[in-house]
């Protein structure tokens, strides 16, 4: 099996995973409120519906996108929104029946592509393993406001390591985001995988030194648990200052989620020990939910977080 096609096989995963636990809802339970503010699991099934979508026309129908994107930049801060209300008003069975249709579609259409193409994006384009990588990020991460919302608590999964990746190489675009010129110097981050497993990124002397679960880390850098309700550990100020900031994902800082909203996933207690403030976390069109559009360039993550809506 090829990397691409063992990154597929982790994209559809990742999605029947959520599909199992929106799959039995009720009516009433597709209505129940999830932590981004304005949103219920309704909500977050459409918008992933939608951007799937999204990235099935950028890769089928390049100019089609390019109207689409004219579109977005004249209502920034609607047209997310809009897209997932859109698919709100179908119903949970068509907004199921669609999404499952959109999955399969990207799946087969990223699969068809040639190894070097380029897709075009909300920002720079993106590489088909980049495409496939944010989809599964927001996947994740949309997935996880689904299940805070039903109360249930998924087990980690070695699928971690993709979102992990693109948080860490994300590092500089954290910086970017808030007018910061990033630290010179590489960092190490050493995670722990749901089985045990080091997953390790930098050289191995930096100086500047993030370690703590890989769940809890993936939680942080999409801005789906506050810092002080998580294990993550910094050694070295600049170190500990990216942790106030990190975010995996494109758009401009936000208001994050609060303190104690998620303390049952702390290892061996917090692990900040002062510094900055709340860690920002939105998407363009969103400046409080901490929702996640779009995704994060693989090949170029260190300077940006990618191109997304």
């Amino acid at each position: 099996m090829s990397e691409t096609e063992a990154l597929l096989a982790d994209l559809r995963a990742e999605g029947d995973e959520l599909d199992g636990l929106v799959a039995g809802l009720g009516n009433v339970a597709w209505r129940t409120a999830t932590p981004a503010p304005g949103w219920t699991v309704a909500h977050q099934i459409a918008h992933l519906a939608w951007t799937d979508e999204r990235a099935v026309q950028a890769a089928e129908d390049p100019q089609g996108f390019a109207d689409e994107v004219r579109k977005a930049w004249a209502a920034p801060d609607a047209f997310v929104d809009e897209g997932a209300e859109r698919g709100v008003a179908l119903g949970p069975e068509a907004l199921l029946s669609r999404w499952r249709e959109g999955r399969e579609r990207l799946l087969r259409s990223l699969a068809a592509q040639p190894p070097r193409a380029r897709l075009p994006w909300y920002g720079p384009p993106m590489s088909v393993m980049s495409m496939a990588t944010a989809r599964l990020m927001e996947t994740w991460a949309h997935g996880q406001d689904v299940a805070d919302a039903l109360g249930v608590r998924r087990a980690p999964t070695a699928r971690l390591r993709h979102v992990a990746r693109i948080g860490v190489r994300a590092r500089g675009y954290a910086y970017a985001a808030r007018g910061l010129e990033p630290p010179a110097e590489e960092f190490r981050v050493e995670l722990t995988g749901p089985h045990g497993e080091v997953w390790t990124y930098g050289p191995e002397d930096a100086a500047q030194r993030v370690t703590g679960p890989a769940l809890d880390f993936c939680l942080l850098v999409t801005q789906r648990a506050h810092r002080d309700d998580l294990a993550v550990r910094a050694e070295g100020p600049d170190a500990d200052r990216w942790l106030d900031i990190a975010q995996a994902f494109a758009g401009p800082p936000g208001k994050g989620r609060a303190p104690g909203q998620r303390t049952e996933h702390a290892v061996g207690g917090t692990g900040h020990q002062g510094g900055g403030g709340e860690p920002g976390g939105s998407a363009p069109g969103d400046a409080s939910a901490g929702r996640v559009a779009g995704g994060a360039e693989r090949d170029a993550a260190e300077h940006r977080a990618g191109g997304a809506p």
